[in-house]
């Protein structure tokens, strides 16, 4: 199994960056941040991580200075950069990618679709991500082919109940609240009904549990659910 691929997060906002880190970690991502341009440089001195998520209006040295000069380093010109911006014109992308960034996403964004852009860059530089797949116990996930197996045996779940597993394998022992459930496998933003997230999650321990086998999503009353260790 491949390890899990680094993101560095430049971002100043500081609640936005947060967010952001808290569901890319479900999303299987281990995450830094850093929030303004200085530090990202200082940090890329020493550490290289699979790809920089970065702001365009950072402080101290803005998103697209800093692009600029990292493609102008031997050790970080090759680094995918993901620029986030609100700046959605035409003659701001073209300067994104006129200094260097491997991709634009402008704000605000879907985060499915982010995360659908880093897979896409990381695959690109990281080619061995093709095959990457998260199991605990018996339980297999396969994130490039979304395909779910236990025991071997195929697992039949909705494109939310996968989404649902791949938040609880992604932090194994962790309770997550129904609000952060949501968040991951609904989307920020997105009204979802308490009684919605129980359904859901009771549907995922059904297809889960059609083979037999030990129940592994434990109920914390008054709160939400976590994976068993």
């Amino acid at each position: 199994m491949v390890n899990d691929p680094v993101v560095l997060i430049a971002e100043d906002e500081i609640a936005q960056a947060d967010v952001l880190k808290f569901n890319l970690e479900a999303e299987g991502f281990n995450c830094h941040v850093v929030h303004n341009g200085a530090k990202a440089l200082s940090y890329l001195e020493n550490d290289l991580p699979d790809v920089l998520l970065l702001d365009w209006m950072l402080p101290e040295m803005s998103g697209i200075q800093l692009c600029q000069k990292l493609r102008e380093q031997d050790h970080t010109k090759r680094l995918p950069v993901i620029m986030l911006t609100a700046r959605g014109e035409d003659i701001d992308r073209l300067r994104g990618f006129e200094v260097g960034a491997d991709d634009y996403v402008v704000k605000p964004y879907l985060f499915s679709e982010l995360v659908a852009r880093i897979r896409a860059v990381l695959r690109r530089s990281r080619p061995e991500l093709d095959d990457e797949y998260i199991q605990h116990k018996d339980i297999k996930m396969d994130l490039v082919r979304q395909k779910v197996t236990r025991d071997d045996k195929d697992i039949n779940l909705s494109a939310l109940e996968f989404r649902l597993l791949r938040s609880f394998l992604a932090k194994p022992g962790r309770v997550l609240s129904r609000d952060q459930l949501i968040d991951l496998a609904w989307g920020t933003g997105i009204h979802v009904l308490d009684r919605t997230v129980d359904v859901s999650v009771r549907r995922l321990r059904s297809a889960l549990n059609e083979y037999g086998g030990e129940d592994v999503i434990r109920t914390v009353r008054g709160f939400g659910y976590a994976l068993d260790e």
